[in-house]
């Protein structure tokens, strides 16, 4: 390469270098769609069990890198005290849906900002997989837990995760 050329290149790089980046835009939305933790079958409305607050606990370390900017639980006990230690520590008010109820709720996460998570239940997790534009999770046996699906991007990426990392 001739020396006009090379300099002529340096200095494309160096003019380069002095201009900002532009700032990277979203690409489309972030949901996290997880079955409340761990309980004692056999109840109508149980309380999550000594490892379902362990795990309960856990979930503001598992999401440091994308913390949700709202939260949608059930009406139940086990899917509140499941987001509970995480929306105390974002100091969010966990939003309560009907679970009987999934396109308002749908409509209602679609509406949102930033990444948002949804703790549901066994029976309307896959729903609502699907419904947010997500692959279908296959069903969700009862002793099955901390499992969280995320749902990314314009064209649904949808990943199952582990909150045991596994």
């Amino acid at each position: 390469m001739s020396p006009i050329r090379l300099l002529s290149a340096l200095l494309l790089l160096a003019l380069a270098a002095c201009f900002p980046v532009a700032p990277q835009v979203p690409l489309g939305p972030s949901y996290y769609i997880m079955r409340h933790l761990n309980t004692i079958p056999g109840t109508s409305d149980p309380d999550l069990t000594a490892e379902g607050q362990k795990n309960a606990a856990l979930l503001l370390e598992w999401f440091a890198g994308d913390p949700p900017r709202a939260i949608y639980v059930s009406n139940t006990k086990r899917a509140q005290q499941t987001a509970a230690p995480l929306a105390v520590a974002l100091g969010i008010t966990p939003k309560i849906y009907d679970p009987a109820n999934t396109p308002a709720l749908v409509q209602q996460v679609r509406s949102e900002t930033g990444a948002v998570l949804v703790v549901g239940h066994s029976n309307t997790v896959p729903d609502i997989v699907e419904q947010l534009g997500g692959v279908r999770p296959a069903a969700i046996g009862h002793d099955q837990f901390g499992d969280i699906w995320h749902v990314a991007g314009l064209n649904g990426s949808t990943l199952k995760l582990s909150l045991s990392g596994n």
